[in-house]
């Protein structure tokens, strides 16, 4: 029988002509990428949809929708990737050019899951067409784009916003969050952040092996995890105390790096963070995602999206207190995210992700995998 392989699993329509693959955007406790999308509620707002390159679209598109969004337009220069796009969401229009897009008065938040490289130039542009924005993670592959988006940002005060989904779209971190504003395990003293993914090389695009074009490890998955660090130990301003990055298994993609691992310190606690490419084929889904975090009264596990000991689906969390060890049953908690940037673009007000904390998660990012030592490793 084969093996249910779950989560973010690629679902190709490879092209010769074109750099862009769609990938899955499923991850357990959210929206899986090969259902149909949500129904449409009353709109609170119209979005549309520019650059299709990596499958996290649909899970950005979604939580829109999901929060009272109404998509009515998308555009992606890849025939294929916008013939399933098209496919998935019907009621959109297919727009000749993003320039369509920007001047359409009517679209006031633009989604994007374009190459890596060419996020932040989008973002400034929606941004000073008078538009809010929402990108897949990583937000920008250079400190130098981080600085651009920083002051452009300041100046129209337009949203520009980073969809972490391994923190606003998984249901066991949205109740770790809660559980820690409650005081469930005291203080947050450290955070401990595994992000391991599946690597079937022949599933991804050319840029996806380009180091200028997908950031590095610490840039791209890491970014979930710097986002969690300064989430759960509240940190306003941190510094990356040491970090490496090694490409020790794939060296027919010398740009490609598929180990790293960094240090932090906040001025809310301390953090560790390792991400790779390395789930074996075993295991029944993209990658056994985990986030510790270490309290003064106890500690939380969650592991997002498997459960090793045989319980089912995804989105399991642990506590242990001074009284007890429990899971938690997070199948039926809300992902708010959507629905409040929905919010903020209406009410111009920061409830769905702080914009100096969504930002400061991708200097740590960046500044990590700059000053990153490079591992030499024989394997």
């Amino acid at each position: 029988m084969k093996k249910d392989r779950t989560g973010r699993r690629a679902f190709l329509r490879s092209s010769i002509t074109t750099a862009g693959v769609a990938w899955a955007a499923a991850r357990s406790g959210s929206v899986s990428a090969q259902e149909s999308a949500p129904p449409p509620k009353p709109a609170r707002i119209r979005f549309a949809a520019i650059g299709l390159n990596h499958g996290h679209i649909n899970g950005q598109v979604d939580s829109v929708i999901r929060g009272g969004g109404e998509l009515v337009s998308f555009f992606a220069k890849e025939p294929d990737l916008a013939a399933a796009f098209a496919q998935r969401y019907p009621r959109a229009k297919r727009a000749r050019s993003e320039r369509e897009i920007l001047d359409d008065p009517e679209v006031k938040l633009v989604v994007s899951a374009s190459i890596p490289n060419e996020r932040a130039p989008l973002g400034l542009e929606v941004m000073r067409h008078g538009k809010d924005f929402m990108v897949d993670k990583p937000g920008m592959t250079t400190l130098e784009q981080l600085a651009e988006v920083r002051r452009v940002q300041a100046e129209t005060k337009r949203i520009y916003s980073i969809l972490y989904s391994e923190r606003l779209e998984n249901r066991a971190t949205v109740k770790a969050g809660e559980l820690v504003k409650a005081g469930a395990i005291g203080g947050v003293i450290q955070t401990i952040g595994l992000g391991p993914h599946r690597m079937t090389p022949q599933t991804r695009p050319a840029w996806f092996f380009q180091k200028e074009r997908y950031g590095g490890i610490l840039c791209d998955i890491a970014s979930h995890q710097f986002d969690q660090f300064l989430f759960f130990t509240r940190s306003d301003t941190a510094e990356v105390v040491a970090s490496q990055v090694a490409n020790v298994h794939h060296r027919d993609t010398p740009e490609l790096e598929d180990f790293g691992d960094v240090m932090l310190r906040g001025n809310g606690g301390s953090g560790y963070i390792r991400v790779d490419w390395f789930t074996p084929d075993g295991l029944n889904t993209w990658g056994d995602g985990r986030l510790t975090i270490l309290g003064t009264d106890g500690f939380i596990e969650i592991r997002k999206n498997v459960d090793i000991a045989g319980r089912p689906g995804g989105s399991h969390l642990f506590v242990v207190d001074q009284k007890e060890t429990r899971y938690v049953d997070c199948s039926r908690v809300a992902l708010p995210y959507g629905e409040h940037l929905v919010d903020d673009v209406l009410n111009r007000t920061e409830t769905a992700l702080p914009q100096a904390h969504c930002l400061l998660a991708m200097e740590l990012a960046l500044t990590a995998e700059k000053n990153a030592r490079r591992l030499t490793l024989e394997k």
